[in-house]
């Protein structure tokens, strides 16, 4: 990259060579050459082109497939490519799509905020409590529910929270109750506890990233002048784990709401949700055009949810600043 200064009032010819590295500068009294290094940017373009293509392919291409296919129609196994609105009319108007919706984003911003608020106390705690020895041992001891499969802790909780279940063995063994909950298997419910579980390493690591990076020589200076610990966390430590906790609402968030197994195997008939209803439509009804519809509202939705939740963010940073 070069920079080049002249005088107010001087006339500039550039003209460059076709396939060439060079660019010739007229107008100073004689013909100037420079030469263009560009080795490192078609470097860099040729490390990320594959990933571009990748995502391209895997991920741009599908979403394009997926939109284009809710202005279709579909008679069973006959697709109408003619473009139709029928599909949208029919998900607003029907009470059932409206009200899956809606219970999705409930489900999907309860299993946040549990989340994210029994994560941040052990993100604080491995940050601050323990020795740098040790992080990297707790943070380890984090990740193991990832050891099993997904399926296996999801029937782990159904036979945790089930009617016979080892909760309500145990609460009914202490004398706390007298009959079985039923309140937390079948239902909402359920589905909050499970995803909670299920997503908290993925809430508990930027939260910490975060953590980390805090000065502690801040946190020290606020407790000199005077600040107690909960006025130094509410006024400095807290502020500045802000970015933490917006990528842990997000990771958790966008994914929560697409989620179908869960729902079906604890949530019963009144904790299905949004993702559930495109699975029928996809593979039971023959009807992948308003499978399709459903899917691209869900999109719309968690995408406006969580552009409204970082312009929020950057304006609280923006008046903290």
């Amino acid at each position: 990259m070069c920079i080049l200064g002249f005088q107010k009032g001087t006339r500039l010819h550039l003209s460059l060579a076709r396939n060439s590295r060079k660019i010739w500068v007229s107008g100073l009294g004689k013909r100037s050459v420079f030469k263009i290094n560009n080795r490192d940017q078609l470097r860099g373009m040729a490390l990320v082109s594959p990933t571009l293509i990748y995502a391209i392919l895997l991920l741009a291409v599908p979403l394009a497939v997926i939109f284009l296919f809710s202005f279709w129609t579909q008679d069973y196994l006959t697709l109408d490519r003619s473009f139709t609105l029928k599909n949208y009319r029919e998900a607003f108007s029907d009470p059932l799509y409206r009200t899956l919706l809606f219970r999705s984003l409930w489900v999907a911003g309860g299993v946040t905020v549990v989340t994210v608020v029994l994560a941040f106390p052990i993100a604080y705690f491995v940050s601050f409590h323990v020795t740098p020895k040790r992080k990297s041992l707790w943070l380890f001891l984090i990740t193991i529910p990832f050891w099993t499969s997904y399926l296996i802790r999801v029937f782990l909780w159904k036979v945790i929270l089930g009617y016979n279940g080892v909760l309500n063995s145990g609460l009914i063994g202490l004398g706390l109750v007298d009959e079985p909950l039923t309140f937390i298997l079948y239902n909402a419910n359920a589905v909050v506890i499970t995803l909670a579980h299920a997503f908290a390493p993925f809430a508990i690591l930027p939260i910490f990233v975060s953590l980390e990076k805090i000065d502690r020589s801040l946190i020290e200076a606020a407790q000199d002048l005077g600040e107690s610990k909960y006025q130094t966390f509410r006024r400095v430590t807290l502020p500045l784990a802000v970015p933490g906790i917006v990528a842990s609402c997000l990771i958790v968030f966008i994914p929560t709401i697409g989620d179908y197994v869960t729902p079906r195997l604890v949530g019963g008939p009144n904790g299905l949700m949004i993702a559930n209803m495109i699975q029928v439509q996809f593979l039971k009804l023959n009807n992948a055009p308003l499978g399709a519809t459903l899917a691209v509202l869900a999109m719309v939705s968690v995408t406006v949810i969580a552009l409204v939740f970082i312009f929020l963010n950057r304006k609280y940073l923006r008046s903290r600043s």
